[in-house]
């Protein structure tokens, strides 16, 4: 026991930590995307629960694939056709159907937003459901976005305790922000917009990540993974188009307002 607590394994659990904070951005606007879903006195229960339950099954996965790694990585269907081939793993199918869900999410919400957006004014409200199905929602969402993370973590350290505490580290750091970033969407409203395509984004980061773990190729070309920088990259240019063309709407808007003002004193 008393060599856990070394030098080197504290670094490897600031290490983790930091990774559960960069590669728990998506997860965290995916969660404070689908906690709207339910009404307010019932959204900080739902984050709490739903992540709550997801460290508990993270760390359980963790384990798992701790003695079946080499499971979760072997081909379980291959196939060649004329023009496309593949190898599909454990791994993969899991990423690619969180991919997929996650595509199907932001496409629906931005659909509902531009046809059935508003009510009595206010803006966007989004689509109500249970309590029980955004728990179960977020709880599946957060192990598939889990996986990079703690296979990435494996490959810092061997120490189960050490990932096991990095886990319920960023757990309680994600309950803490994620009710602040609901706030944040809740009271800029136009932000739901960005945030909905940035979890477009995610979704075909994940099917081109699970794509290329499935080994899949069109007509000879396999398909590559997009990176976290390229990932991030996008997310900065979005930010700052939105912020430059919600800057560039004030201002004409503040153009037409003097216009009516100088006509209505003519």
């Amino acid at each position: 026991m008393a060599a856990l607590f070394t030098i080197e394994n504290f670094f490897s659990l600031l290490m983790l930590i930091l990774l559960q904070a960069v590669l728990g951005f998506d997860n965290l606007l995916y969660i404070s995307l689908e906690s709207q879903h339910v009404p307010g006195n019932k959204r900080r229960f739902v984050q709490q629960t739903g992540i709550g339950i997801a460290v508990i099954l993270r760390i359980g996965l963790l384990f798992a694939l701790i003695h079946l790694i080499e499971n979760v990585e072997n081909p379980l269907v291959a196939f060649q056709f004329h023009w496309v081939e593949g190898s599909f793993t454990l791994h993969s199918m899991i990423i690619l159907l969180g991919g997929i869900f996650i595509l199907y999410t932001a496409v629906k919400e931005i659909f509902h937003m531009m046809m059935l957006g508003t009510s009595n004014g206010s803006g966007h409200d989004m689509p109500k459901r249970s309590v029980s199905s955004v728990i179960v929602w977020i709880v599946i969402m957060n192990l598939v976005f889990s996986f990079d993370s703690i296979l990435s973590a494996m490959a810092l350290t061997k120490e189960f305790a050490v990932m096991a505490t990095a886990i319920v580290i960023g757990g309680v750091l994600m309950i803490w922000v994620a009710e602040g970033v609901s706030r944040f969407l809740r009271k800029n409203r136009m932000y739901e917009v960005l945030g909905l395509f940035v979890l477009l984004i995610v979704g075909i980061m994940l099917l081109s990540e699970g794509a290329h773990l499935a080994h899949l190729a069109f007509f000879g070309f396999p398909v590559h993974p997009m990176t976290k920088t390229t990932f991030y990259f996008v997310l900065v240019v979005l930010v700052l188009t939105d912020m430059v063309q919600s800057r560039y709407q004030k201002r004409l808007l503040l153009k037409q307002e003097m216009r009516l003002n100088q006509k209505s004193k003519e």
